[in-house]
């Protein structure tokens, strides 16, 4: 009987879907759910894309912030929503991570959505309140080795992409720190601003304007290479982290089992958003640039899934140490 239910409610959901896609996709608003709080790297980079979506789909493409439990909780509104192309998802590195983080998943990340393609792949900086007694990071490890006084780190929340950057971090420093979780990136940064907490990991599009505007210090970036948008920062590997690299790709989602009508229409939007001199122009002063055409497709963003999948759960269970 429980079987029978599960069926029905499966073939409910594709009926729906099926006659949503019938009267002419999209017919009306769209919501894109953002599984972090607002203010974040992530609503800011879903929020630029919505907007120039909408001119595409002639609909609106309305933002709702659903964070928690390092995304998975907006991730899971998603996967159990009906699949008839009205509720998306935008969402970052943290879709691969999570299984290694949450293994009693609601969800499978690979199996439980419908990719739409990837967005953008975003820098990290390592960064300080503004008022810490070191300025670089050679003097933050002097200053973390005489072990003065707890050197707290701030995150968005397990799972995350500043708190994945803080377990790789303290990984490579081998430093004692006292991790402090957040309910997002926001409020995170808002307390480092106010010298609440001393150090974080977050992505350029969040720390781009508060570095430039020397509002923090920044200690590194976490790419190979030094990124245009921020010159003077240099890279966490050419001093001295070696082999120290992450960045943060996003990519859009459906519900599985949504309409290929949907899908196209969605993929059209997010191809039409990507070469948006409007994207490029907000894209470049937050110190990150849409993806190249050939990655916003779902056959790309699904096999980078998988490899990143296979990629972080043995990094994860040897940064595991390093948790709060």
């Amino acid at each position: 009987m429980k079987s029978l239910v599960l069926v029905f409610a499966a073939l409910g959901g594709w009926l729906v879907a099926t006659a949503a896609c019938a009267q002419g996709y999209p017919s009306r608003a769209i919501t894109l759910i953002v599984p972090f709080a607002p203010g974040g790297p992530t609503d800011t980079v879903a929020r630029t894309v919505a907007t120039s979506m909408q001119k595409r789909l002639r609909q609106a493409v309305i933002i709702e912030n659903v964070g928690g439990a390092g995304g998975t909780i907006g991730a899971a509104r998603v996967a159990s929503a009906v699949p008839d192309g009205y509720t998306i998802l935008l969402h970052h590195i943290g879709m691969a991570t999570a299984p290694a983080l949450y293994p009693n998943l609601s969800f499978d990340p690979q199996q439980s959505f419908e990719i739409i393609g990837e967005v953008t792949d975003v820098p990290m900086t390592v960064v300080a309140r503004p008022d810490f007694p070191a300025r670089t990071l050679k003097a933050f490890l002097k200053y973390l080795k005489s072990r003065k006084q707890i050197v707290t780190y701030a995150h968005a929340g397990q799972g995350s992409a500043s708190h994945l950057c803080g377990l790789l971090f303290m990984s490579a420093i081998q430093g004692d720190v006292k991790t402090v979780g957040y309910k997002g990136t926001g409020p995170a940064m808002n307390d480092l601003l106010d010298s609440r907490v001393d150090l974080m990991c977050d992505q350029t599009t969040n720390t781009t304007p508060q570095i430039r505007s020397a509002k923090v210090i920044a200690f590194g970036v976490t790419t190979a290479r030094r990124v245009a948008s921020l010159p003077d920062v240099p890279s966490l590997q050419e001093q001295g982290l070696k082999g120290f690299e992450v960045t943060v790709w996003h990519a859009l989602y459906a519900p599985h089992g949504t309409p290929a009508e949907a899908l196209d229409k969605l993929n059209d939007a997010l191809r039409f958003a990507l070469v948006d001199t409007a994207v490029k122009a907000r894209f470049n002063d937050l110190g990150t640039e849409p993806v190249p055409l050939d990655k916003a497709t779902p056959a790309y963003a699904r096999a980078h899934l998988q490899a990143e999948v296979k990629k972080w759960a043995p990094v994860i269970e040897k940064a595991r140490k390093y948790a709060d």
